[in-house]
């Protein structure tokens, strides 16, 4: 102990902030540039603003010729990214619990299927998706994108619950029981609140991951009506020949604000997810 606090007094943090702050500086000075860009007109030929306006941002007001409401596709991106969530979380919960501590058949060789079925791309497996999807009458609708989503992460959020369930001690569920506890009340009393950081981590994790997603949404619900700030932004410069840079700039600073608002406030839950145990 003697030993790693007189490293840790003798370590200095300064060279190694020092240095991140060199390579973060630009990407710091490129969302700081992009937003004033997106505030300011821009003579031709120059580099510095020369006038204040709020003209690129009238899309939150007045709706563009041939686009749907920004606000209704923000509505949209929303209920896609909250209902992806809770899907993903409470399937991971539980199916997480029994995967750690109930005697479940073929244990080992469903944790290894869990493995597998993350490794595949998304895009190897739109065309089945479609046809799946077609033959539902689930096609071009937001509930199926959503329910699509949901399983393509539930492997990833069902290992990384397993690994948090390995680290809560036995004698907790010991002692539960013993008194007369059952099982789902031991699990929602006593367990659960031992992995919240993990549900939290994992939740925000799904909500930033579904908020950000373009490939499913563009190929499964290309409809207007179900439209995401993803597709609407990339419909913007769909026509190489004839787009609005202002209005696309501003219009991703308006799709990146929550995600940076979230980020800069949760960093360190969501950070803890990896954090979880890794006995088998």
């Amino acid at each position: 102990m003697s030993q790693q606090s007189s490293i840790s007094r003798n370590f200095n943090p300064w060279p190694m902030m020092i240095l991140l702050g060199i390579l973060t500086g630009p990407l710091a000075f490129m969302y700081v540039f992009l937003f004033v860009d997106t505030v300011t007109n821009t003579e031709a030929g120059s580099l510095m603003p020369s006038e204040f306006t709020l003209e690129h941002w009238r899309f939150l007001t007045h709706d563009i010729e041939g686009r749907p409401n920004i606000w209704a596709v923000t509505l949209n991106t929303f209920i896609f990214a909250a209902s992806h969530t809770a899907v993903v979380l409470s399937i991971s919960m539980t199916a997480g619990y029994a995967l750690s501590r109930l005697n479940v058949p073929f244990r080992a060789f469903f944790l290894a299927g869990v493995m597998i079925l993350h490794a595949f791309p998304t895009v190897t497996l739109l065309i089945a998706i479609f046809l799946v999807l077609q033959f539902l009458g689930l096609y071009n609708t937001l509930g199926g994108v959503i329910l699509v989503k949901a399983a393509l992460l539930l492997p990833f959020g069902i290992w990384i619950m397993k690994g948090f369930y390995d680290t809560v001690p036995w004698e907790i569920e010991m002692a539960g029981m013993q008194d007369g506890a059952s099982r789902f009340t031991v699990w929602r009393l006593l367990v659960l609140p031992q992995v919240m950081p993990a549900v939290f981590a994992l939740g925000l994790f799904a909500f930033l991951d579904g908020w950000s997603e373009y490939i499913l949404p563009q190929v499964l619900a290309p409809g207007q009506e179900v439209q995401v700030l993803s597709v609407y932004l990339a419909n913007l410069i769909a026509d190489d020949n004839n787009f609005n840079m202002n209005l696309f700039k501003s219009v991703g600073v308006f799709y990146v604000l929550p995600v940076l608002v979230l980020f800069v406030f949760f960093q360190k839950r969501l950070l803890s997810m990896y954090g979880g145990g890794t006995k088998g």
